[in-house]
């Protein structure tokens, strides 16, 4: 059934990531704040992660894009087959081996921190997506 802009509502998340409850929120937006979100709502969780992670370095390119992927509600099964853009692996792996050399600078032990959590984010999500599959959500 479509919701008062004419947008299917899919499916809602279980509420539950690996032992973690989510709560609830209800909140008052403007109607075209609202047109460009309820598209992507069962996705807003993890969009909203992202976006509060405050990322410093270049990672903050690669978060912005996985933020996009999001808004524009993807199937769970495009979700469970996304992965970073080829930019983004590359640089991910530029940083492995300067780690692994021992040559990072600071910045880049930052940047591949970020880089560490935002496939924590997603390893998460996708983990919780997979459980929902199994058991038939």
């Amino acid at each position: 059934m479509p919701d008062r802009f004419g947008i299917p509502v899919q499916r809602p998340f279980d509420g539950t990531v690996r032992g973690m409850n989510m709560v609830q929120i209800t909140m008052k937006l403007p109607d075209q704040l609202a047109g460009q979100i309820l598209p992507a709502r069962r996705w807003l969780p993890v969009v909203l992660e992202l976006s509060l992670a405050r990322l410093k370095t270049p990672a903050a390119e690669t978060s912005s894009e996985i933020m996009d992927f999001f808004l524009l509600n993807p199937s769970l099964e495009n979700v469970l087959a996304y992965h970073a853009s080829d930019r983004a692996q590359r640089r991910l792996q530029r940083l492995l081996a300067l780690n692994e050399a021992g040559l990072l600078s600071e910045t880049e032990q930052e940047e591949l921190a970020e880089m560490e959590r935002l496939e924590h984010i997603l390893i998460m999500l996708k983990a919780q997506l997979a459980d929902q599959v199994r058991l038939g959500n």
